[in-house]
């Protein structure tokens, strides 16, 4: 058929795909505000351990669906054939209009960040940077030509890995691999230097956390929500599953091979962190990898840090926008969404139309400048739909007992019981953690709620499509 999206990728480019979709920006950025929450060093990288550990679960009960139905589109295709298309339009709906663009944008605004360490960017004045605002009731005021250098840039990043990806899948893929392998190899180059070279002690390690009961419990919470963002991306593959090779095979494999050497990376970073810097220097440091880089080599090591976060968030950001337009380019050739979307560009054999809607509504985010708080409830609604993808597994064990299927979960069904009850506990402490958060006026709002919200705004636009294509 000519009117399909070829399989390209094979088990080199899945397992890049899976770690260069994971590894970003949450490394150098998170775990300096984890140590501040937590107060323990062994808490620290439990932490990290215990939210791999959670999401390698997810993976395995994922797996089974993504090599039972490996089409292109990923969780959106699963949610379909688990509950109907209802579910599975929220579910692309709110990857189009939060989690995806949104993870996509705040992973190029670190790479930004960075290029400012090396290179000023220019900006306007304030009195001009305030002469443009959108107000928005309950929420805040956007301030648009805020650090408009930085901004520009970040959206230059964005439209340029966008093109590449929409002349040619397979240039994408090449581009995905080489910038994998720099990153890992440039990890565990800082990571050596530190044990080797660095001025550390492992004295670092023996701080105790002041915290117990119920404090202890929602900083756990708070940190695993940031390790949480740390690892999210991993399902990114199954977005992809229709231009695999032998996705039967090659999914499980890629996505355990991917996540197991991505928490061995994140637990390494952590150990090399706190052995190079006691945790309070740690936890108060802006820039933690950058300060545990010159313990180790001195001087220097800021431009060697900036230079590894670019790599970093360069390989991740292409590993998103390489993913994430296929599910919008799902939902369109299943006419539940705008028809131009799901076409094919005839030259290139790439979702052309998504990935450039992607890449519009991506600019946008990061004008509004308002990462923090996309970060935070994009995590709270892709671990709602985590939940429901793995309850999915074992719907379709009853609705379908009979399918072909190449990968079965391993550990059926305690891993994906398991799974489930771990996300919904973590969304139930996060809800309470974002309510107790908004009441004593440390945040504008409760941000887990906001991203339900924009979810159900999805719900008008269903019954839309859903009409318009009822013939």
């Amino acid at each position: 058929m000519k009117d399909t999206l070829a399989r390209t990728l094979g088990l080199k480019s899945t397992i890049s795909l899976v770690v260069g979709g994971i590894i970003g920006s949450a490394i150098f950025m998170k775990p300096a505000l984890m140590a501040s929450q937590l107060g323990s060093p062994w808490l620290l990288v439990g932490v990290w351990a215990l939210a791999g550990g959670i999401t390698f679960l997810g993976a395995l009960t994922n797996s089974e669906v993504a090599a039972m139905i490996p089409e292109t589109g990923g969780q959106y295709v699963f949610f379909q054939r688990m509950y109907g298309d209802f579910v599975a339009f929220l579910y692309g709906w709110s990857a189009l209009a939060v989690f995806n663009t949104a993870g996509v944008a705040s992973i190029a605004y670190v790479f930004s960040i960075y290029a400012e360490y090396l290179v000023p960017l220019p900006r306007f004045s304030p009195e001009t940077e305030h002469l443009v605002y959108w107000h928005l009731p309950a929420i805040g005021t956007i301030y648009p030509l805020e650090k408009i250098g930085l901004k520009g840039l970040t959206i230059i990043l964005v439209w340029f890995l966008t093109l590449i990806n929409y002349r040619s899948t397979r240039s994408g893929d090449h581009l995905q691999i080489l910038f994998s392998f720099l990153k890992v190899a440039a990890i565990i180059f800082l990571v050596a230097g530190i044990f080797l070279f660095g001025n550390g002690s492992f004295t670092h390690f023996s701080q105790s956390s002041p915290l117990s009961g119920w404090g202890l419990a929602l900083a756990v919470v708070a940190a695993t929500s940031g390790a949480f963002w740390g690892y999210d991306g991993w399902n990114n593959v199954t977005f992809v599953a229709g231009e695999i090779k032998n996705p039967q095979r090659t999914i499980p494999l890629g996505l355990s091979i991917g996540l197991l050497i991505t928490i061995g990376i994140y637990v390494l970073m952590n150990l090399a962190y706190i052995y190079a810097l006691p945790l309070e220097v740690m936890a108060g440091s802006a820039f933690v990898a950058s300060d545990a880089a010159s313990r180790a080599f001195g001087f220097g090591a800021g431009i060697l840090m900036a230079l590894l976060v670019m790599i970093s968030t360069f390989g991740c950001t292409n590993g998103n926008i390489l993913a994430t337009a296929r599910v919008t380019f799902a939902m369109a050739r299943e006419k539940r969404f705008f028809h131009s979307i799901g076409k094919i560009q005839p030259s290139f054999k790439t979702p052309g139309n998504a990935l450039l809607l992607h890449a519009v509504w991506t600019s946008l985010l990061i004008l509004s400048g308002s990462f923090d708080m996309l970060t935070d409830m994009l995590i709270f609604v892709s671990w709602l739909y985590y939940a429901l993808g793995a309850a999915g597994v074992l719907v379709l064990r009853k609705k379908m007992p009979h399918a072909h299927r190449p990968y079965k979960t391993w550990g059926y069904p305690v891993v994906p019981i398991l799974f489930i009850l771990i996300a919904s506990a973590f969304l139930v402490l996060t809800l309470v953690n974002d309510i107790q958060n908004y009441r004593a006026g440390n945040s504008p709002l409760i941000n887990s709620l906001f991203g339900l919200l924009l979810t159900l705004l999805g719900v008008p636009f269903y019954f839309y499509f859903k009409k318009k294509y009822k013939s």
